[in-house]
């Protein structure tokens, strides 16, 4: 195929444009927050669980504690009554029934109040274990939240970019002859499509053309089109090419 040196150069203006719009599908469709935000969902779900277990813990405990307080206020109760009883009688034997009932009861009000303590000291560590686990969620929560923002960010930034490039893109190809773009076209599905050669180095693939490839090379005339022996993409000569 024959183009001239203008129509070939053009060509890189349309690869590098290519690049471009690749490079903004790519950031918009998976930006580099995406990984740690899904982590961080994950990770939220777990915290949440925990918080769950914990925020069950406490309310038991919690039941515990009012039911020893319903029992005390029972006990207090019953030891008012024996008080009262035991006041209003005479009878000895009445009286020892009063005063060994009362006793019992004074044990009990003071093994329920060690249980309401120890149970109080559980719940104030109960609390403290659930403020801490919705710390980790907040903390998890506000660096989602400012991952996800920033996504939203770089993805609206490459959405804009690859629109302009496409856009450049269009206006490049146009002034392109129809037949060169379309072979850019077929090789850029397995190429670069179009790539410098400088130094003897493609710039598509990034190798150095042999000896034998570039004598080969150098009988091509220069409105000639020639491709990379390594990787197919067309070579565009430029001044420092090694021909």
């Amino acid at each position: 195929m024959k183009a001239s040196p203008a129509d070939q150069t053009r060509l890189l203006e349309v690869a590098e444009l290519d690049a471009r719009i690749r490079q903004a599908e790519v950031a918009r469709r998976n930006p580099p927050q995406a990984a740690r935000v899904q982590e961080l969902l994950a990770q939220r779900q777990t915290l949440a669980q925990e918080l769950s277990t914990r925020l069950g813990a406490r309310d038991d405990l919690r039941t515990e504690i009012s039911r020893i307080e319903s029992d005390v206020a029972l006990v207090d109760a019953r030891r008012a009554r024996d008080a009262e009883r035991l006041a209003a009688t005479s009878n000895m034997k009445e009286v020892q029934g009063y005063e060994s009932e009362l006793l019992a009861l004074a044990k009990r009000k003071s093994d329920l109040e060690d249980l309401e303590l120890d149970a109080m000291d559980r719940l104030e560590q109960a609390d403290a274990a659930v403020a801490e686990q919705e710390a980790l969620i907040a903390a998890t929560n506000a660096e989602g939240a400012e991952l996800s923002a920033e996504a939203k960010r770089i993805v609206a930034e490459a959405t804009a970019a690859g629109e302009a490039s496409t856009r450049d893109r269009a206006a490049v190809a146009g002034s392109v002859p129809a037949d060169l773009l379309a072979l850019y076209d077929k090789l850029a599905v397995r190429s670069a499509g179009a790539a410098a050669l400088r130094r003897r180095t493609c710039e598509g693939c990034n190798m150095v053309i042999s000896g034998s490839d570039l004598e080969k090379l150098r009988a091509f005339a220069a409105d000639d089109v020639m491709t990379c022996p390594e990787c197919g993409c067309i070579l565009v000569r430029t001044e420092d090419s090694g021909l």
